[in-house]
């Protein structure tokens, strides 16, 4: 049998703020457990991947810039498998994601999506918005300033100017949500999940899990979230994918952020096992068709 050829193209380092070495691990693991499983797994840089570098028809990727992926897409059309699927990476950009998961019916806060240089100050006291989170709509994160939490209507207009002049044109933002705060990771076609409540580990990209504080545990239905971040992967069209949720008092949640292939910190290992045989499979359907 002819060796399968893959092309695995790492993360650019700006876009793991703060999580590069663990963006690095997950990658790395998943490409030595696919080695052992035969494959040729050749490593590129996005830079790398965006010159032209990689020819294989089957391409495993963690790329967030831009013209990556534009030229995944370009790649999915023509056959190539690709995971996660450069469409699905677009999707999860936070203006494309608001729309989808509230247009699925997946629970998520009560969102409000403006123009940077609009006057909101109004808007945001009619729909009775106080404190509430101001992030970047046109791409994925990149910087702390990229996800504001705002504490009333004025200080969320001056995040906002902020955004315009830093050239940022589009914004989502989010009402706040009390309760718990949890980090979820999946793979889909799999039994694997896994949460964790970040503040008890230190696990951070910005800092912004104090602003709920530290958990009061309170009881949800932690099948009934892995399905919800299943449809959610489903109808983002990511397979590799994690987030985060808040739990309420009334053991309620509302996915807050999802992200297409994520660090899967705490539990790399047997993630990077999983991710391998998830590709695998893809590999074989798609062979087969």
């Amino acid at each position: 049998m002819a060796t399968i050829k893959i092309a695995g193209i790492m993360r650019a380092g700006a876009y793991s703020p703060n999580h590069i070495g663990n963006d690095a691990a997950i990658f790395n693991i998943t490409a030595e457990e696919l080695r052992k499983r035969g494959c040729e797994v050749n490593t590129y840089t996005e830079e790398q991947f965006i010159a032209g570098a990689a020819t294989e028809d089957i391409i495993v990727n963690m790329c967030r810039e831009r013209r990556s992926i534009e030229l995944l897409q370009k790649r999915e059309d023509e056959g190539a498998l690709v995971i996660n699927s450069g469409y699905g990476i677009e999707n999860c950009t936070r203006e494309r994601m608001t729309r989808i998961l509230l247009g699925s019916g997946i629970p998520y806060p009560e969102s409000l999506m403006v123009n940077t240089d609009e006057a909101v100050v109004n808007l945001l006291e009619q729909h009775g918005f106080d404190r509430c989170w101001i992030k970047r709509g046109d791409f994925h994160a990149m910087h702390k300033e990229d996800v504001s939490y705002v504490r009333h209507a004025a200080e969320a207009q001056e995040v906002l100017q902020e955004y315009f002049l830093r050239g940022i044109p589009r914004a989502v933002i989010n009402r706040h949500l009390e309760g718990d705060l949890v980090k979820f990771y999946g793979i889909a076609g799999t039994d694997f999940f896994y949460w964790f409540y970040p503040l008890e580990s230190g696990h951070s990209k910005f800092g912004a899990e104090n602003i709920n504080g530290m958990p009061h545990y309170e009881a949800f239905d932690a099948d009934a979230l892995k399905e919800t971040c299943q449809q959610a992967a489903d109808v983002l069209g990511v397979s590799v994918y994690g987030g985060d949720c808040i739990v309420g008092h009334n053991g309620e949640y509302s996915i807050i952020d999802f992200n297409d292939w994520p660090s899967f910190a705490p539990c790399r290992k047997e993630a990077g096992l999983v991710i391998a045989r998830h590709i695998m499979n893809r590999i074989k359907d798609w062979q087969n068709h």
